[in-house]
């Protein structure tokens, strides 16, 4: 006789719990907000100026550039290049079929035209042939997102866009504290000299947000360096591209009153930025307790019915998102559901299939569509205790 399946007591697991998060540095969370209210200095202060330095500094740019959000960074850095004359209207911008709806927006918004790439479903990274293929005369930037915390860097990238000269822009929205491993030179034939020399000018850990020409990120409270609020920022080691940012995202101002460019309101604001020097410091151990975790849903996550992305656990992944995914994703998130686990979906519509976007609702990117069918993300956070991952990995392999 079969015997009867055990019956798990529901806990109460959200996909995120800020609260928590937040509380692992309250106190130190607390006076640093303290001290700005107390300064009586609450824009374009000393507090940015600190986080701009330090957040430069940890990345590894010479400049970093604040703003009031992930998407303005992204359309900033595009609008720059167009005010600086490398990138002109109707230019081409390659990005990644799957991702989230802001990269495309911010190609739009500049009246780009944005060409989309469909990824690799074991690696989700860009398919190389089909990028290699989607490059014309036009392409002027490739947008290149770390999708759940993923580094989709590598050296086949780089060359296309140095062999093409484009832009190569990252989109760091959701990889804080990811790194590039370089591969070892003497792995490489003596026939790849020009590939050996740009391989040798990274170090053998390079962060995201410092391997491209321009990169963006947010600081969206759910993000792993995340504000209390809406945040943003641009890394480069151009400092005439940082220039530009700055003063289009105050008004076009070249000094007060004085416009240079037609610009708009993006600031990162002093408490923001207080907050999130604050929890800087704490990144990097905060993301070793989101890939421990992560090594637990590998190494014991047991369901055929459940596929796994490519295991990167060497510092190139900071799980920003933990995806699994399965055709039975909707049956399997209700089943969840019922033992108290919370889980999102990332992404439900990809961008060249949403309304805003008809004119490419006829593309085939069979990839992502089915990325967008299947996918299933499991809470994830350094505040999640041992015994609530277990209870997780339980539930799936139930």
């Amino acid at each position: 006789m079969a015997a009867e399946p055990s019956v798990m007591t529901p806990m109460n697991i959200p996909y995120l719990d800020l609260k928590a998060v937040m509380a692992l540095h309250g106190d130190e969370i607390q006076r640093a907000v303290a001290e700005v209210v107390g300064g009586g200095w609450y824009l374009q202060g000393e507090a940015v100026q600190r986080f701009e330095r330090h957040y430069a500094d940890y990345i590894g740019t010479q400049c970093c550039v604040g703003v009031a959000n992930g998407l303005d960074a992204l359309t900033l850095t595009l609008r720059a290049y167009m005010e600086l004359g490398k990138i002109g209207e109707d230019d081409e911008v390659i990005v990644p079929a799957n991702t989230f709806i802001a990269t495309v927006l911010a190609i739009t918004e500049n009246r780009l035209k944005p060409v989309f790439v469909d990824v690799d479903a074991d690696t989700l990274d860009l398919d190389l042939e089909q990028l290699e293929q989607a490059v014309t005369s036009r392409t002027k930037a490739l947008m290149l997102v770390h999708l759940y915390g993923r580094c989709t860097y590598n050296e086949a990238i780089k060359t296309l866009c140095d062999q093409h000269g484009i832009l190569l822009i990252e989109d760091n929205a959701q990889a804080h504290g990811c790194t590039y491993l370089q591969p070892p030179t003497s792995t490489f034939s003596s026939a790849e000299p020009n590939l050996k020399s740009q391989i040798s000018n990274l170090k053998p850990q390079t962060r995201t947000g410092s391997l491209g020409n321009a990169a963006c990120h947010s600081f969206y409270p759910g993000k792993n360096l995340g504000a209390l609020g809406d945040g943003g920022a641009v890394t480069t080691n151009d400092e005439e591209l940082a220039e530009v940012i700055r003063s289009i995202a105050n008004y076009g101002f070249a000094k007060k009153y004085v416009a240079t460019y037609k610009g708009r309101n993006s600031r990162l604001d002093e408490v923001q930025a207080a907050v999130l020097d604050v929890k800087l410091n704490y990144l990097d151990e905060d993301n070793g307790r989101r890939q421990a975790i992560a090594r637990t849903y590998y190494h014991n996550i047991k369901n055929e019915a459940i596929r796994l992305p490519r295991l990167m656990d060497k510092g190139d992944n900071v799980y920003h998102i933990f995806p699994i995914f399965t055709s039975q994703r909707d049956a399997l998130k209700e089943a969840l559901q019922k033992k108290g686990i919370g889980t999102l979906i990332h992404y439900p519509i990809p961008p060249h299939q949403q309304a805003c976007y008809k004119e490419w609702n006829h593309l085939s990117l069979p990839v992502t569509e089915r990325l967008a069918r299947e996918e299933l993300s499991l809470p994830l956070h350094p505040a999640m205790t041992d015994e609530q991952v277990a209870f997780v990995v339980e539930a799936l392999n139930a």
